[in-house]
């Protein structure tokens, strides 16, 4: 499937600032599956802008707007191809648990394995896990499948329930969350059994499914786990799905931390605001003018202010 994808962020300032420094992952990744056949980002005010590969592959824009401006508006368009992943076998061996102790015994998937900033265990994670019978039993595959479908039918899905910096125990607490918190709940207790767990965040192509919970309008995230003979396997607890060619890949880490799409400073005395559209369509279905992009100004989490200080800009949640 051939995707054509738009995604603008709009910041505005309550009064002009001196300096705003951005880092941007929006970039979808070429791998496996999957291809980015072409990518353009530009930004208002016009600047220049770098690139590097980040850490877990994930490809970063760098830019630095240095003179006083009260907007800034970051533009991403890009054209991807992903097929169909490769079926999955109905179960594992039973030697799968002892084969991937002995693929993890070597630290390779340490940053896997541990607790992160966003997937960290609680008393209210671990009393989730006794309510699942979250236990090394049958073969990994089996078990991750019951996981992914256990998450969808614990939790209500409820946009703006959670916050970006929520931890997971506002969500385990309510059982309500959005896909960012489904997420980090499946890698913490995959983790747990000892399974490497990434998050991923990208976006899915759902026409014809409005019963999902996701949005064509904004970001979603899934789970990577890696199995024996496998390798990694994509979850989609939100939807109770596997991966597949409906979802675009743009960024993977342990958790939301390591791949929010945009992150960066200002320096002024300012509050600020911002907005998010995604338009995510089959090429055929070409992005024109007068495809809606309607947006929510939202308040951002920080201001900056006229010392040396610099305060992070996050985007909101992805849905």
């Amino acid at each position: 499937m051939y995707y054509t994808i738009r995604h603008i962020t709009r910041f505005r300032y309550s009064a002009p600032i001196n300096e705003s420094m951005m880092e941007v992952r929006i970039q979808p990744r070429s791998e496996g599956n999957q291809r980015c056949l072409d990518f353009r980002l530009y930004t208002s005010p016009r600047t220049h802008i770098t690139t590097y590969r980040g850490e877990f592959g994930n490809r970063v824009h760098y830019f630095d707007i240095p003179n006083s401006h009260s907007q800034l508006t970051i533009t991403a368009e890009a054209q991807v191809d992903v097929t169909a992943p490769p079926p999955l076998p109905k179960e594992l061996s039973e030697q799968a648990w002892d084969e991937l102790d002995a693929l993890t015994a070597n630290g390779e998937y340490w940053d896997s394995l541990m607790p992160s900033h966003f997937a960290n265990p609680s008393g209210l994670l671990y009393e989730l896990a006794d309510e699942l019978d979250v236990l090394r039993r049958a073969d990994p595959l089996t078990i991750l499948r019951e996981l992914n479908s256990a998450i969808y039918k614990t939790f209500d899905y409820s946009p703006k329930t959670t916050r970006v910096d929520s931890p997971i125990d506002e969500a385990l607490q309510l059982r309500q969350g959005v896909c960012q918190d489904y997420a980090h709940i499946m890698i913490t207790l995959a983790r747990h059994l000892h399974i490497p767990c990434r998050y991923v965040s990208g976006y899915l192509y759902q026409q014809g499914r409005s019963q999902e919970r996701a949005s064509n309008d904004a970001m979603h995230a899934w789970v990577e786990a890696y199995l024996p003979e496998l390798g990694w396997v994509g979850f989609d607890p939100t939807n109770n799905t596997l991966v597949d060619e409906r979802h675009v890949r743009v960024a993977v880490g342990r958790d939301y931390a390591d791949v929010p799409p945009t992150r960066g400073v200002y320096r002024g005395k300012a509050e600020s605001e911002l907005a998010v559209t995604v338009r995510l369509v089959p090429s055929h279905m070409a992005l024109t003018e007068e495809l809606p992009l309607e947006s929510t100004w939202i308040p951002s989490s920080y201001e900056g202010d006229e010392r040396e200080q610099t305060q992070l800009q996050v985007l909101p949640q992805q849905q």
